[in-house]
């Protein structure tokens, strides 16, 4: 989150305040503040999709708020009126009436003259993981490490399913939103990425993985991805920042227990 934004938004609203403005100038200044927080404040950006759809769903809840009452619906008409009539606002009238227009022609110029897109480029889907990474301060071999609670699915199968019950609260309170209920890659906010999500019911997915190189893309995320795994338009989050290294491995067994499926063995070499 950018903090700075954030503090600038609420600024102007806390001053918008002493002027008491109407319900319509009220409303249009809530619709600004939330688009410039959801455009410039979230970090990473949200996606032009997703931020289109929240845009609608504000929009649509402004607007029945301002026709709830008829007080309220009096006073939008009143203001709506008055805009148009009253010869003080002659000056801004006649900037939106050009304005406006002028926007969306350059809107559309803009659009018929940009450049074409590049071709394609190849993208390798499941790149090859660095040796090592660090995982808050510590060092984690991922040519060597293992799930540290894998083997307890044998020797305490007790503490194993608390440790995918744990890694099924981690899924469904951060990562159901894009990879789906069911984990194929479905979930609400999936198709405003490019790609989209991973479906981990497919087995050329998890199936093909050892569960170290899972851990270094959940900890690392989008930003982590190397070179020849671009372009992407994720979202992903670094989610080392915001799980603990247990939270990440719970959530790596429950992957694979939900899937039904198992994690790559490691390849011995004699």
């Amino acid at each position: 989150m950018n903090i700075v934004v954030l503090l600038a938004i609420a600024a102007g609203l806390i001053a918008l305040r002493f002027l008491k403005p109407n319900s319509l100038a009220w409303s249009s200044a809530t619709w600004v503040a939330v688009y410039v927080f959801l455009r410039y404040g979230v970090v990473p950006p949200v996606p032009a999709s997703v931020l289109t759809m929240f845009m609608f769903i504000i929009t649509l809840s402004l607007a029945v708020y301002l026709t709830t009452t008829e007080d309220r619906l009096k006073e939008v008409s009143n203001a709506f009126v008055s805009f148009f009539t009253d010869k003080k606002y002659t000056i801004p009238l006649v900037v939106a009436l050009i304005g406006l227009p002028f926007i969306v022609a350059f809107r559309v110029y803009q659009n018929l003259t940009q450049l074409p897109d590049p071709p394609v480029v190849g993208r390798t889907i499941h790149p090859p993981p660095p040796a090592t990474i660090t995982f808050k301060g510590r060092q984690v071999d991922l040519v060597d490490e293992d799930n540290p609670y894998r083997e307890l699915e044998t020797s305490d199968p007790t503490a194993f399913a608390e440790h995918v019950s744990n890694g099924r609260l981690v899924y469904y309170q951060n990562c159901v939103k894009c990879h789906g209920d069911n984990m194929v890659g479905d979930g609400l906010f999936a198709r405003g990425f490019n790609p989209i999500p991973a479906n981990f019911q497919d087995p050329t997915t998890i199936a093909m993985l050892q569960e170290s190189y899972l851990f270094w893309r959940i900890a690392k995320g989008a930003p982590g991805l190397p070179v020849e795994s671009t372009p992407w338009s994720s979202a992903m989050p670094a989610w080392e920042t915001f799980l603990s290294e247990e939270d990440i491995w719970d959530v790596i067994l429950f992957m694979y227990d939900f899937t039904d499926q198992r994690p790559r063995a490691k390849e011995v070499h004699e």
